[in-house]
């Protein structure tokens, strides 16, 4: 079941999604080649606990971080370390969640750290590109496909692969809600409605579709070894333009 939003849940939603907009500023700032992606968890938690908020991530099903933290091949759901130290050419997404008045706002970004190649640069503006590309479908009288396929119109041109074991998802009073959200065409005929709220998440490959988990249970790799990029923003429908959640407000 898709649950719509009232205008205070939204007002709420809003906020959460303000807190995960300052984390991912803040990492803008720090990540650099030396950090560890500890440091990185715990600049996370302190900016969401001081915003008078709650790590949505810290606890869920058992996960032991406020940020997931995924180096390079890498997709989603890296553990922070003090041992994973990030260096130059690499990239790293950040997911976070933040939860104030009991809604939740998601979101992640993929940063390159130092100088990298040109073809993960490439990556990197294509998924971020096929996200905006999704957001633009965010409107009443689609219907899901067309997130789906907008965000796979990228990845096919840029010759990208696609994860396809992990996707979108509905958001709101948890993390994970009612509708799954493919990152690529199902055919999916569900109407959006003014009120749904989605986070929109692409990850795409330089290298196949294929992911596999470690044995940490968390961490999702490409089988082939080759980088993956991850962004995401929850996304609200209106009557009329699509409202960024997780953005910083004015």
């Amino acid at each position: 079941m898709i649950y719509k939003k009232s205008r205070e849940e939204i007002k709420r939603m809003r906020h959460a999604g303000h807190i995960v907009a300052l984390v991912h500023q803040k990492m803008r700032e720090v990540i650099e080649p030396g950090i560890s992606t500890k440091e990185l968890d715990d600049i996370a938690y302190r900016i969401i606990k001081e915003n008078k908020a709650t790590p949505t991530f810290l606890g869920y099903c058992g996960f032991p971080g406020t940020i997931c933290a995924s180096i390079n091949e890498q997709v989603v759901h890296g553990i922070p370390s003090e041992n994973v130290i990030v260096k130059e050419g690499d990239i790293i997404s950040v997911d976070v969640g933040a939860t104030y008045g009991g809604m939740v706002g998601d979101g992640a970004w993929t940063y390159p750290v130092g100088n990298v190649s040109a073809e993960i640069k490439r990556l990197l503006l294509a998924t971020e590109e096929s996200l905006f590309e999704g957001i633009k479908q965010m409107r009443e009288g689609n219907v899901l496909d067309d997130v789906s396929k907008a965000i796979e119109r990228v990845a096919v041109r840029e010759n990208l692969g696609i994860v396809r074991q992990y996707g979108g998802h509905g958001v709101g009073h948890e993390m994970h809600e009612d509708p799954f959200l493919f990152n690529y065409s199902v055919g999916n005929n569900t109407p959006l409605k003014s009120g749904y709220a989605i986070a929109i998440e692409p990850m795409l490959n330089l290298g196949g579709d294929d992911v596999v988990v470690a044995e940490d249970e968390w961490t999702v790799s490409t089988v082939d070894n080759q980088p993956s990029a991850h962004f995401e923003h929850t996304v609200l429908v209106t009557d009329g333009e699509p409202l960024i959640i997780t953005q910083l407000m004015a």
